[in-house]
């Protein structure tokens, strides 16, 4: 009897909680997903050099040019600025940056374009940049993809403590050194 009694009881509760979560109200899911890139990329590595927060938009027959405006601030992907994390100190594209967050933007250009680390955080898209809130500004080399991008990416490659990050989108890659600083101990 007593045991009958328990289980009902249980029974209850978990009916109980699952009616609780059935009822709250969840968002449509997002058409430009989250992602996040690190480096070392390996996911059992967790000693991290570097890791990116972005969202994904898609081309869907659109032109580059009219999500990403050429010489004008964009935010890097889509809905929040994109936020790059220094677990070390770094050189990022040929300059020094501490570890630490930051918001990441760009700047496409004809050539290279401008790639720019800020101090704002949790901003949505590029609306309220500010540029006296830079951190640095750096010079990413645009080459062309072997394929077109559908979704714009960001993906590291390197050895050791040296990577590569590139950003890729449509018919253009840009990418941008980023070391650790050596320690003088």
């Amino acid at each position: 009897m007593k045991k009958s009694i328990l289980s009902l009881a249980i029974f209850a509760i978990a009916l109980i909680s699952s009616a609780d979560v059935v009822a709250q109200k969840f968002p449509k899911l997002d058409v430009s997903p989250m992602d996040a890139a690190s480096f070392p990329t390996n996911w059992r590595d967790a000693n991290k050099l570097v890791k990116v927060v972005y969202s994904r938009p898609q081309l869907k027959g659109r032109d580059l040019e009219k999500l990403a405006p050429k010489d004008k601030v964009w935010r890097l992907g889509a809905n929040e600025s994109a936020e790059i994390t220094f677990y070390k100190d770094v050189i990022f594209g040929g300059k020094k940056v501490k570890a630490g967050t930051y918001s990441m933007y760009a700047i496409p250009t004809d050539g290279d374009w401008t790639i720019i680390l800020s101090n704002q955080i949790n901003y949505w898209g590029s609306y309220f940049y500010k540029q006296d809130q830079d951190v640095v500004r750096v010079s990413g080399k645009v080459s062309k993809p072997d394929n077109e991008i559908e979704a714009f990416s960001i993906v590291f490659e390197g050895e050791g403590t040296t990577a590569e990050m590139h950003l890729g989108w449509a018919n253009t890659v840009v990418t941008v050194p980023v070391t650790a600083q050596e320690t003088n101990n």
